[in-house]
């Protein structure tokens, strides 16, 4: 009987014909962590080729990431403005807001819950931090987040629409939160899925399910109004991490609060209807203070359990 270490850590005992196991992973969290800086240079090289590869044969190129949510954003101000008359002024542009950063995550789980599935012949024979290749699906899916901001700074600019620039810090610090919270999902589903395969597929029906849970379609007063007498259900939704991030893009992007003057809108029971929370930036930086702390707890969790489950992933696969 031999005895070998693979790349990444833990033994693997050769029985003849018995199959190879890994009993465990010694890698220490902090290695892992300096493992992964080191390959940096491949993660740029996966975030580019899948990029590349999206795009291949096409006549427009790239040309399409910008297309696609400008066509998009065109629909949503068409439909909402002659059609279905939603109260707050420039619906399209409130949608969108949130919309940036719920693609962020909505695309990052999305191609990193079957990732190592997919790429299972270099996952088996390359000895790489295998948290690169879920952590390549998050920086695609930042790199059409630039796109799609290009666009609705155009829109914007178009409709005359100034941002909340006091609040640009705060959407930066909200962005971060958003990487890091994606990241953390995305490497912990990437390495259950290899284990248990209708991961991939539950994500695809729970993000449909998650996508109401932020005030994306709607505003924020109307939940803070039906759930004034619910306190417990006001505490769950607000510790939802994506509505912090959500309410801050469209805070800094959006920038109103309340619908400009001489705009007439319907009132929500007693409560005069808002488009944002009518707190101050304090709330904000607060609440998203707690989702940085709770999204980089999370990240670590998650690379400590692919680092303990990442040994079998040969066999597995």
């Amino acid at each position: 009987m031999s005895i070998a270490r693979p790349p990444g850590g833990g033994l693997v005992r050769d029985r003849g014909d018995l199959p190879q196991r890994v009993v465990s992973a010694n890698v220490s969290l902090r290695q892992r962590v300096v493992e992964i800086w080191g390959a940096r240079e491949l993660l740029v090289f996966l975030v580019r080729k899948e990029l590349k590869v999206r795009y291949k044969n096409s006549a427009l190129g790239f040309l399409w990431s910008f297309l696609n949510p400008a066509l998009v954003l065109m629909i949503y101000y068409v439909v909402f403005k002659y059609f279905l008359h939603n109260p707050t002024p420039d619906f399209a542009l409130f949608l969108f807001a949130g919309l940036l950063p719920w693609n962020v995550f909505n695309n990052s789980l999305l191609s990193a819950s079957g990732v190592l599935v997919a790429h299972a012949g270099i996952v088996k024979k390359v000895a790489f931090p295998r948290e690169v290749l879920a952590l390549a699906q998050v920086g695609t899916a930042i790199s059409y987040f630039f796109f799609q901001t290009c666009i609705l700074a155009l829109f914007l600019a178009g409709f005359r629409v100034l941002p909340a620039w006091g609040y640009l810090p705060l959407l930066f610090f909200a962005l971060i939160c958003d990487i890091i919270f994606s990241a953390a999902l995305a490497v912990f589903l990437s390495a259950v899925n290899v284990y248990l395969r209708d991961v991939q597929h539950l994500v695809e029906v729970l993000l449909v399910a998650l996508f109401f849970s932020p005030p994306i379609v709607y505003a924020f007063s109307n939940v803070s109004h039906a759930l004034h007498d619910h306190a417990w259900f006001r505490w769950l939704y607000e510790a939802n991490p994506l509505m912090w991030i959500v309410v801050a893009f469209q805070r800094c992007l959006f920038g109103r609060v309340i619908p400009p003057a001489g705009k007439v809108v319907p009132s929500i029971g007693p409560t005069p209807y808002h488009v944002l929370p009518t707190w101050g930036a304090t709330p904000y930086w607060v609440g998203l203070s707690g989702v940085f702390v709770g999204s980089l707890a999370l990240l670590l969790f998650a690379m400590l359990i692919f680092g303990r489950v990442e040994g079998n992933f040969a066999e597995e696969l």
